[in-house]
């Protein structure tokens, strides 16, 4: 489980095969290294890898089958490119985004990134699978940052995000530019919802969702 606030930023190289090998390149990429041992889990642009081996700056993964179709790392990839990184949250540790799990739900597209006085604001395109978990002012994974969604238009499957300076500056946001595929994951909080209201609840003998009315949802503490 990680929190979405991105720790270090790294440059990913394939190897050949499905194994990579991460590079931390920021000055804060000891954070990441600092008791980095095999096994370790890692999320790299979002993504929930294992720690195979530990280099001297950095470490290499493998990625199987299933997350080389839902991520960007499945994609043609013949030089180097950056990524963010995140160690594992540990027991303790403070939660300053969302949680995050490092399952990406699917690939999205950035459309437009604008700056404005005070931040950029970055508008992507998500898959009809992922859109159904973004609501306003919820949270979104976007390459593993933990982010709050500005706006969204449903009939467009559209989100809009207001990045700050730092949040920009020390990730891989910077690099990217119309068109760029990015890993998403929605709020992990959403799919339990969801999967509540569609499957009744299992301690009643009635397992429609007639019963989950906005008095419900009040009663028991939702609004």
């Amino acid at each position: 489980m990680f929190t979405g606030l991105i720790q270090a930023l790294g440059t990913m190289e394939p190897l050949g095969g499905d194994s990579w090998q991460i590079t931390c390149v920021s000055q804060s990429g000891e954070v990441i290294m600092q008791d980095l041992a095999y096994g370790d889990s890692v999320a790299v642009d979002g993504v929930c890898l294992t720690v195979e081996q530990v280099l001297k700056d950095g470490f290499i993964v493998t990625a199987s089958p299933e997350t080389l179709r839902r991520t960007t790392l499945g994609g043609e990839q013949t030089q180097q490119r950056y990524v963010n990184l995140e160690a594992s949250l540990k027991v303790g540790s403070k939660v300053g985004g969302h949680f995050v799990m490092g399952h990406v739900d699917g690939i999205g597209r950035l459309l437009v990134a604008q700056q404005t006085a005070s931040s950029w604001e970055m508008t992507f395109i998500a898959s009809e699978a992922i859109a159904r978990y973004i609501v306003p002012k919820g949270s979104i994974a976007v390459n593993g940052i933990s982010l709050t969604v500005a706006a969204y238009e449903p009939e467009l499957s559209q989100f809009k995000v207001a990045v700050i300076p730092v949040t920009y500056s020390e990730t891989n946001l910077r690099y990217l530019v119309s068109g760029s595929l990015v890993n998403l994951e929605g709020d992990i909080l959403g799919k339990y919802v969801e999967k509540f209201l569609y499957s009744g609840n299992p301690h009643s003998d009635d397992n429609s969702i007639d019963g989950i009315t906005p008095a419900f949802l009040a009663e028991h503490g939702y609004l």
